[in-house]
C-alpha cells in the first residue's frame, strides 16, 4: 500500500511541474519568441519604408487603382497610447493562424487603410505576445494611430468594448449596425477574444478616421509625449 501512495504521489508531482511548466511556455515563452517575430515584421517595414518602396505587402498602384495588400505580409504599424506609448505593432494582411503568430491581421475583406469604408483588424487577447491583452481599456475618444510608411492615419474610437459573439459578423460591416454609425464614413474596427483566456465570445471597438498627415510632417499629435 505505501508502494501504492508514494507512487501515486511522485505521480502527482510530475503532472504538477509539467502543467506548471505548460504554463509557462504559454504565459513567457511564446511571448517573448512573438514579440521577437513581430520585431522583425516592424523592422521588415522599416526597411522597406527606409528604401522609398511601396508599403510592405502592397503592390504599386496600377490602372485600377491600388492591388490588394499580399497575405500574410506587413504593410502597417499600429499604435495605441492608452495601452503604452511603447506599445507598436504590426499590421499583416490576412487573419490566418499563422498570420495573427505575427502580428495583427487586416480582414481582407474590410477597406484598406484610411481608405472609404470599414478598416477591420483582429488581434490575440493572450499568447502569442498578448498584443491585445489590455483591450478593455479601451475608452471612447482614445486615439489609435497607423502608419503606412507615407502617411499618418489617427482614429479615434466612437464605441466600446463591445461584447458580443463570434458569429457576429456584422461588426465589421461598412457600416457596422451595432456601432452607432448611420452612413458611410472612413472607419476602424478592432476585435479580440472574450474571455481573456478563452474564445467563447469577441470584444469589439469602433473608430472613426480623425486626421491623416504625411510622415515628413512628423508624428502625429497623439504620439507626442
Amino acid at each position: 500500500m505505501r508502494v501504492i501512495i508514494r507512487t501515486a504521489g511522485e505521480l502527482c508531482v510530475t503532472v504538477g511541474t509539467l502543467i506548471v511548466l505548460f504554463v509557462v511556455y504559454l504565459l513567457f515563452w511564446t511571448g517573448v519568441r512573438a514579440d521577437g517575430v513581430m520585431d522583425g515584421q516592424i523592422d521588415l517595414l522599416r526597411e522597406e519604408w527606409s528604401r522609398a518602396g511601396p508599403p510592405s505587402g502592397a503592390s504599386p498602384a496600377g490602372p485600377g487603382g491600388p492591388k490588394p495588400y499580399a497575405r500574410g505580409r506587413p504593410f502597417a504599424i499600429m499604435y495605441i497610447p492608452r495601452l503604452g506609448f511603447t506599445w507598436n505593432k504590426p499590421v499583416l494582411e490576412g487573419t490566418a493562424t499563422a498570420t495573427l503568430k505575427k502580428g495583427l491581421g487586416h480582414y481582407p475583406e474590410t477597406a484598406r487603410l484610411g481608405q472609404r469604408g470599414n478598416f477591420a483588424v483582429a488581434g490575440h487577447r493572450r499568447t502569442h505576445g498578448d498584443p491585445f491583452k489590455d483591450f478593455p481599456r479601451l475608452r471612447r475618444g482614445d486615439a489609435v494611430v497607423l502608419t503606412d510608411g507615407t502617411t499618418w492615419f489617427t482614429y479615434r474610437i466612437d464605441k466600446g468594448p463591445h461584447k458580443t459573439v463570434p458569429s457576429d459578423i456584422e461588426v465589421i460591416d461598412p457600416v457596422p449596425r451595432t456601432s452607432g454609425y448611420t452612413r458611410p464614413g472612413r472607419y476602424l474596427t478592432l476585435t479580440t477574444c472574450e474571455p481573456e483566456w478563452g474564445h467563447s465570445h469577441r470584444l469589439i471597438v469602433w473608430a472613426h478616421l480623425a486626421s491623416t498627415q504625411p510622415v515628413e510632417a512628423g508624428k502625429p499629435e497623439a504620439l507626442r509625449r
